[in-house]
């Protein structure tokens, strides 16, 4: 249990976490609502839960660390973020944005903007978390564009391969994306073998395991461009996955490949990326 402030008339008790990991808050209901939206909209409430004139409230998805954290700023006004985790740091903005504490939510994205390393600690959840919010759109594009000048930061992820597909998508469509073709390929299979569980052996494949990896790279395979990748590597790294590929790509690439002067009939990628070296930190 803890109480906040020296003033003792607290009528609320917040329960916040899970088991095996739930505490007890006791707080004040009138220090929260002027803080904070959500708790305005929640103690005025007739649904809201009385014990002995005491509100009864929980936040099971709140764990108490960082709803401590968050009520320390609501009662003294300051926080400490430069030692948080990457994702703790992430998930205090969401609950923030949940509990609609706007001081706390510009500072943290203020911060956030002015320290991008965060993302290099655990790139795919913060990524997922920050694309599944709208209100958090510019930094969202603060880390694709991170990502985007450092594509190893992500693809050399162990967690990369859960990555979800929209957000893949999101990444392979972007002309500022700083990888050869080749490398985008080969880390798009490697995604793609392991979410549907499968070996990286043509070989070993059967007709239900061509179709099930065609549905899955059949969105994707617009976004390679298939023409900056040279012939030994088509050769080698791509042409061993023809089961899995359009045929008519096969025949432009090996035409694009084989015949001389032809005009290629995928387009080249346009890069955007300039020649000054950027320092986010």
């Amino acid at each position: 249990m803890e109480r906040f402030s020296r003033v003792k008339q607290d009528d609320a008790i917040i329960y916040a976490g899970e088991e095996p990991n739930i505490k007890e808050f006791h707080v004040h209901s009138n220090i929260l609502c002027v803080r904070a939206q959500y708790f305005r909209s929640t103690f005025s409430n007739e649904w809201a839960k009385k014990v002995d004139g005491i509100f009864i409230f929980k936040k099971p998805n709140i764990s108490p660390q960082l709803f401590d954290i968050i009520l320390r700023f609501i009662y003294y006004g300051n926080i400490e973020l430069k030692d948080f985790q990457g994702l703790d740091i992430s998930k205090l903005l969401i609950a923030v944005d949940e509990l609609n504490i706007q001081p706390l939510i510009i500072h943290i994205q203020e911060f956030l903007t002015a320290n991008p390393k965060f993302l290099y600690q655990n790139p795919v959840d913060i990524l997922e978390m920050v694309y599944d919010n709208e209100r958090f759109t510019d930094l969202l594009n603060l880390c694709l564009e991170i990502i985007c000048d450092e594509p190893e930061i992500l693809f050399n992820s162990d967690k990369f391969i859960n990555l979800r597909v929209p957000l893949l998508e999101l990444l392979l469509k972007r002309e500022d994306l700083n990888m050869n073709e080749i490398e985008i390929w080969e880390n798009l299979l490697k995604w793609c073998f392991a979410q549907q569980n499968m070996e990286n052996d043509p070989i070993k494949w059967n007709k239900e395991d061509i179709i099930k990896i065609e549905k899955v790279l059949q969105r994707f395979i617009p976004l390679i461009k298939f023409c900056d990748i040279n012939s030994e590597d088509f050769f080698y790294k791509i042409y061993c996955y023809k089961e899995i590929l359009p045929q008519e790509l096969i025949h432009n690439l090996l035409e694009f490949y084989l015949v001389p002067n032809i005009i290629p009939k995928t387009s080249s990628r346009i890069r955007k990326i300039d020649n000054l070296t950027i320092n986010w930190w």
